[in-house]
């Protein structure tokens, strides 16, 4: 066998299992000498038709398919089960990425969020999939706002209630709340009621939730778009203000996929922001202080960015290990030894660096930085309307200096 013919099939299963199953996948299947699923995939795989070795993922599934990318690579036929659409949260995601596309095929079945909005009646692209199977339940913070339509994965029958009383608290009580059992199969059953109103109830661990999000009167809204308010943020009172965060993100330049350094980071302002962009940005928050690393660890759950990694620590001595940013903020520790170095040298290639300095010292070395690497260099001058007395006044807040530059 050579590696330019498929050796591996993806097989997409649903609730009907083998009978659901086209001929095509059918044949693969057969075809394999190794067959990898879940056991309730395997125990759908009738044994007069399939005579592969059947291979229960273990959990967790590593070493399976570090078993199938090593071991059998090229070497035997192997097929894969998983549920509905492997492309979608599947083993087929991480498998592919490991390998050429010459090296297997994937044969998807109908999934299980198209299903449901095909029950409901939604638009599948105008609805938010959301996995909560080995991921953190707050990540569905990010997307609550008047009539978006959520599809979960749920992680088993406790799922539902957890995800109802989060709804509730966080001001989204009466939205619209489905549960999903068993989709596609003889015994799919769909209970529906409001969040605030969900009991818990003999729940399949098979399940799945779409959400119609409907706010509270007293709910308030968060855009996605960067400059959050000040006071959803807890806070010693040390943190970027508003509008210098809305212009330091934007100067940032956020994109999918890619990775922040928010060193010095205080409150996580800037790299909660930089996360909320996109679902796909990552961030890692440098902070020394421990008491200021819990403030961002709350931030970071309560704002829907459950996944911004934390290290505690200083800079630059934390910095060594840690990968290549393709942005990095500076928001502490300007004037710290090697700290602007040990960023600069981490940097990827067309990565953005942006440093905010309000004292004279630190802009000093904004200014040094700025001759010798380019970039642009610009004063923030904000000032907000307060009371005073009977009419109002404008108050000046600190002018920032900020030094944004993209490394050649």
């Amino acid at each position: 066998m050579t590696t330019l013919e498929p050796w591996l099939a993806i097989i997409g299963v649903g609730e009907d299992g083998w009978p659901g199953l086209s001929a095509t996948a059918r044949s693969l299947i057969q075809s394999a000498g190794l067959l990898y699923g879940g056991a309730r995939h395997l125990s759908l795989m009738p044994d007069e038709e399939v005579t592969a070795e059947k291979v229960a993922w273990p959990s967790p599934m590593s070493s399976a398919i570090k078993e199938i990318l090593v071991q059998h690579r090229g070497q035997r036929k192997v097929a894969a089960l998983a549920s509905g659409d492997p492309m979608l949260f599947g083993v087929g995601v991480t498998l592919t990425r490991a390998l050429s596309p010459s090296e297997y095929r994937v044969i998807p079945q109908v999934s299980s969020s198209s299903l449901a909005c095909a029950r409901l009646g939604w638009p599948v692209v105008e609805t938010t999939i959301v996995s909560l199977v080995n991921r953190p339940l707050e990540q569905i913070l990010r997307y609550l706002c008047d009539k978006q339509r959520l599809i979960l994965f749920s992680e088993n029958d406790l799922t539902p209630s957890v995800v109802a009383k989060l709804l509730t608290l966080s001001g989204y009580g009466a939205s619209l709340f489905h549960v999903f059992e068993n989709l596609g199969g003889s015994n799919e059953r769909h209970v529906s009621t409001q969040a605030k109103t969900w009991v818990d109830t003999q729940i399949s661990k098979l399940n799945l939730i779409a959400i119609l999000c409907v706010p509270d009167e007293a709910s308030k809204i968060l855009s996605l778009v960067p400059g959050l308010p000040d006071k959803v943020f807890r806070s010693d009172g040390q943190l970027t203000k508003r509008e210098v965060r809305a212009v330091t993100i934007a100067s940032l330049a956020p994109l999918p996929g890619q990775t922040l350094w928010d060193v010095g980071s205080g409150t996580g302002t800037i790299a909660i922001e930089w996360m909320r962009v996109h679902p796909a940005c990552g961030a890692i928050a440098i902070e020394a202080r421990a008491d200021r690393a819990a403030n961002i660890r709350f931030n970071a759950k309560a704002l829907g960015t459950p996944g911004l990694q934390i290290i505690e620590g200083s800079a630059p001595d934390v910095l060594a290990d840690i990968g290549r940013p393709d942005a990095i903020f500076i928001g502490g520790g300007v004037s710290t030894p090697r700290v602007f170095e040990t960023c600069w040298a981490a940097l990827r290639s067309g990565g953005r660096l942006v440093i905010n300095a309000v004292t004279i010292r630190s802009e000093i070395k904004l200014t040094e930085w700025h001759t010798l690497y380019g970039g642009s260099l610009v004063r923030i001058a904000i000032s907000r309307a307060e009371p005073v007395g009977a009419t109002f006044s404008w108050r000046p807040m600190i002018p920032i200096t900020q030094w944004a530059v993209t490394k050649p």
